[in-house]
């Protein structure tokens, strides 16, 4: 089965808590084996991290002035950029004054050099002179695992299993776990894992980092009886279930175990988040969304509990609660701002909904909320700004605001030049547009979703000839790009010209992307024009169900217009303007069928 706790494209949103931390990749459960439900099942393992806090028992050493000098010069030559010497320094006057912190410091400057030797040979040191520290054997054993050295580590691992207590033994195999599994050797490390956990086979969470071990080793009839084994052990821990739902051979087994502990164990809040994010990898998403509610119920400031929640309900169209939701959050990030999520966003989503109701000041203002370091973050937003501009009246100054925005990213450069068309072309100049986009075409040839662009651009102003090179020629360099062929198909139908081809081009694009609605539309208004009536509104319906958009719902009822079904036709077409009152498909097609709402 896919990994049951990775979710891509909206429930990677979901996977982490729901939302990624700042400057930090989203990880699931296969490489993050420790979950917020091992603190519950070791309510001591806080007391396992009380001595990197132990202070260091340095020498009582006279700072002579030359010394001072030295580490003076060295720090200096250190900020500009020179490692090797500072750390050169720093080891020397270790060795003399045997001062365990300047060990460190000559280990911190190699790490940031990524001197894996060097750093190795200061953390030597620094445990020379200060070996009752746990912060010096913490980055001697991460060390000496990312190195060839990794036999070096089972001894000292072996003794702290030893001298753990028995509430905090299993928290220390967890950690490890995400040592050894990091390890440069990886069959050495899961190997060598595996003899330091077999001693304590009545422990669950022995079970637990077998199971994870075999899963590495892509034993997975192992890892289903090591994750079985762990469960039998403690029936209600959180991780032994994750494991096993995990190690499940698909992800209907999955959703049943998960589902099946919840019944049991309804305030597992882990168990019930990731059974949420299965069911989104399922597309059950109103099924995922009452499960966050509960969630949200029994802890309301969540933060990724209500990131999830506005994202499942922007993909179910329910645009009031998702600017709900993701409202919630961004004041529940402004109110802790070391909290680790990001809330950007979320404040460009907000933004893009104020906008979509009409409200350019409500969306402008979400936009002066937004504090990211993030390059590309700021750039979108710029852009947005500049949008938001123009659609309130300013051309001049929107377009003034697209000048001045200077980037060297040839991507960006081509941004600025489709979102300066784009005012254009709103602006009701639309040869004005049309130019600054053929010109954009020579300046970027190698730019296939600019040349995209420029084919629909086309398409608008009756250039069909030129629409239609265009998209072959996208095709022709991506022929992945399944909207190239959903839109040349489109085009075809549209104009009730070689409909053959243009139901062969839209089916590829549906075969690459079976669930879009827009391709689904597509082919639904193909079918349409070749008279297959029946099978038109199937897809049609289908596209409307997944998409509540006013173009969908345009073709729809033009195919039961065509049918008889005039009062049906007449109901979607109300609500079609009802969302989109000045929709240009919707006026045609009333226009062409002689009606009126």
């Amino acid at each position: 089965m896919k990994n049951a706790f990775t979710i891509v494209t909206l429930s990677a949103l979901l996977s982490a808590c729901a939302v990624a931390p700042k400057q930090q990749p989203v990880r699931d459960l296969s490489d993050q084996p420790l979950a917020a439900a091992e603190a519950r099942d070791h309510p001591d393992a806080a007391k396992t991290n009380e001595d990197d806090q132990s202070k260091e028992n340095a020498p009582n050493v006279k700072m002579t002035p030359a010394m001072m000098a030295q580490l003076m010069q060295a720090e200096m030559a250190y900020k500009k950029g020179d490692w090797q010497g500072p750390y050169l320094t720093m080891m020397s006057l270790a060795e003399q004054t045997k001062d365990p912190r300047l060990a460190k410091r000559a280990a911190e400057m190699a790490l940031s050099a990524k001197q894996a030797d060097d750093a190795l040979a200061a953390v030597k040191l620094w445990r020379q002179y200060a070996p009752d520290s746990e912060e010096a054997s913490q980055y001697y054993l991460g060390l000496i695992i990312l190195s060839d050295n990794l036999g070096e580590a089972e001894p000292i691992l072996k003794q702290r299993l030893a001298d753990a207590t028995p509430a905090a033994r299993g928290l220390v195999m967890f950690q490890m776990q995400q040592l050894l599994l990091r390890a440069k050797d990886k069959d050495a490390g899961i190997a060598m894992l595996e003899r330091l956990v077999a001693p304590y086979g009545n422990l669950m969470e022995t079970h637990v980092v077998l199971a994870q071990a075999a899963l590495a080793r892509n034993d997975k009839a192992a890892a289903r009886r090591e994750a079985q084994a762990a469960l039998q052990i403690k029936p209600d821990s959180e991780i032994a279930v994750l494991t096993v739902a995990q190690v499940s051979e698909d992800e209907g087994g999955a959703i049943k175990v998960l589902k099946d502990f919840l019944a049991a164990h309804p305030d597992a809040r882990d168990v019930r988040a990731a059974y949420a994010r299965l069911l989104v990898n399922e597309k059950q998403y109103e099924a995922a969304r009452q499960e966050f509610l509960v969630l949200d119920k029994a802890k309301p400031d969540n933060p990724g509990t209500l990131y999830a929640l506005g994202i499942l309900s922007m993909q179910m169209n329910d645009r009031p609660a998702a600017e709900k939701y993701f409202s919630r959050f961004v004041d529940l990030m402004d109110k802790a701002p070391e909290d680790e999520h990001d809330p950007s966003k979320a404040v460009m989503i907000l933004s893009q909904l104020a906008e979509e109701r009409g409200d350019y000041k409500a969306a402008a203002d979400w936009l002066d909320r937004l504090d990211s370091e993030d390059p590309k973050i700021q750039f979108g937003a710029e852009l947005r700004r500049a949008q938001l501009t123009a659609k309130q009246g300013d051309v001049a100054g929107a377009r003034k605001l697209l000048s001045t925005l200077k980037t060297d990213d040839k991507t960006e450069q081509a941004q600025i030049v489709l979102v300066d068309a784009q005012i254009l072309r709103d602006a009701g100049k639309p040869k004005e547009a049309f130019k600054l986009m053929a010109q954009g075409v020579k300046r970027f040839p190698d730019n296939m979703d600019f040349l995209y662009d420029y084919a629909l651009m086309a398409e608008k102003m009756g250039k069909t000839a030129v629409m239609e090179k265009s998209l072959r020629k996208v095709i022709a360099k991506s022929p992945d790009n399944m909207q190239a062929y959903n839109a040349l198909g489109y085009s075809l139908a549209d104009r009730k010209v070689r409909l053959k081809e243009a139901y062969r081009l839209i089916a590829k694009a549906l075969k690459m992307a079976p669930n879009d609605p827009f391709i689904l539309d597509s082919m639904g208004w193909v079918q349409y024009r070749m008279g297959k009536l029946d099978a038109a509104e199937a897809h049609l319906r289908q596209a409307y169900a997944a998409r509540n958009d006013p173009e969908i719902a345009v073709h729809l009822g033009e195919v039961l217009w065509k049918k008889g079904q005039k009062d049906d036709a007449r109901k979607l077409w109300r609500e079609a303007q009802a969302k989109d009152p000045k929709n240009d498909t919707l006026k045609s097609t009333l226009a062409r069928l002689h009606e009126t709402l």
